[in-house]
């Protein structure tokens, strides 16, 4: 039994870990792509190619070349 609830405390530590480590990385890429959108000193075209910027290095370091859109909110976005 108590190796059981060892077990479980583990995985619960551990997924937690991997959920706050997953809220950050986010975070800091919706921080990045917050600040260009709101640098006064970038034209519009500057905000763009900033924001495309910061989507093409989270590409290079994660390795993906497409982006896949898995959540809920494209229906909604495109309303």
């Amino acid at each position: 039994m108590a190796t059981a609830t060892i077990k479980n405390n583990f995985v619960e530590v551990v997924a937690s870990e991997i959920a706050s480590g997953v809220d950050r990385a986010v975070e800091c890429w919706l921080a990045q792509i917050d600040n260009v959108l709101t640098d006064n000193q970038l034209t519009t075209m500057g905000r763009l190619n900033a924001v495309q910027d910061v989507i093409r290095k989270y590409k290079n370091l994660t390795g993906k070349m497409q982006l896949k859109s898995h959540c809920e909110w494209t229906s909604v976005l495109r309303k």
